[in-house]
């Protein structure tokens, strides 16, 4: 191998670290744990569905023996139970690497008819979720000299759709929350990646009255082969954005 080819060699800068996922009992967050298990990450795996995280921590186990999974229940909108999750990854492994801050929630309607409490919903776990779990990971990461925060934004965080008020209002705001973050950890070693796709076909649409094609979507799997490789990248640079769209565009 060359030494340019060395540089991106990200298998082996996987190998060994240790990545928390936020919402990884189902969709995106689900799919990168998978993934990243087999390139040999330690996982640190949170979800309000525990009978969910414990059937994926077994199947990680059968696909790859090796790996190291701890798994928690995790409600991104309560401090305490935040704060347990980091300490859950610091404890049982020392330190942790890089945090995929995925858990989502969305409700889709036009802004006159919407509730309030969805309205609300939306914010408390899209921006003041994403808020809790990059502060608690930047502060330990900060300590650590090091870290990287994938925050998942959405294409609904750079563009007006309608029918997406709340949701937009929530991923406009982690949009700027993660360019603050990006201002004020930089220096200390810590990397905050805003991550911004167009429409995954996920879980995420399960149960909505009406929904685009779902063929046109990026396939989860796809999405979460790109956090990976932003995950592997080699030291010398920072990588504050990165929009990944379906082929077709905005649906």
């Amino acid at each position: 191998m060359t030494a340019a080819g060395s540089l991106f060699d990200w298998n082996s800068r996987l190998r060994g670290m240790t990545v928390a996922v936020t919402g990884a009992s189902r969709g995106i967050g689900r799919e990168t744990a998978l993934q990243l298990a087999q390139h040999g990450a330690k996982l640190v795996l949170g979800a309000r569905d525990m009978a969910a995280l414990e059937q994926l921590a077994a199947e990680l186990q059968s696909a790859a023996p090796e790996a190291e999974v701890a798994v928690t229940g995790l409600d991104v909108t309560d401090e305490d139970s935040v704060r347990a999750f980091v300490r859950l990854g610091a404890e049982r492994f020392g330190r942790v690497d890089a945090l995929v801050n995925n858990a989502g929630f969305g409700v889709f309607a036009g802004t006159l008819e919407m509730s309030a409490d969805d309205f609300s919903r939306m914010v408390d776990v899209n921006l003041k979720g994403a808020f809790h779990c990059a502060q608690a990971f930047g502060r330990l990461m900060v300590e650590q000299g090091r870290g990287h925060i994938l925050n998942l934004v959405s294409i609904a965080g750079t563009t007006a759709l309608a029918g997406c008020a709340g949701y937009s209002a929530s991923k406009f705001g982690l949009l700027g929350l993660t360019k603050v973050l990006q201002t004020e950890l930089r220096r200390q070693g810590v990397q905050v990646t805003a991550v911004i796709p167009g429409s995954v076909k996920s879980s995420f649409w399960d149960g909505m009255e009406s929904t685009p094609n779902l063929d046109d979507m990026i396939p989860t799997e796809t999405l979460a082969a790109h956090l990976v490789y932003l995950l592997g990248q080699p030291d010398g640079a920072f990588i504050d954005e990165i929009t990944i769209m379906p082929p077709k565009g905005i649906l």
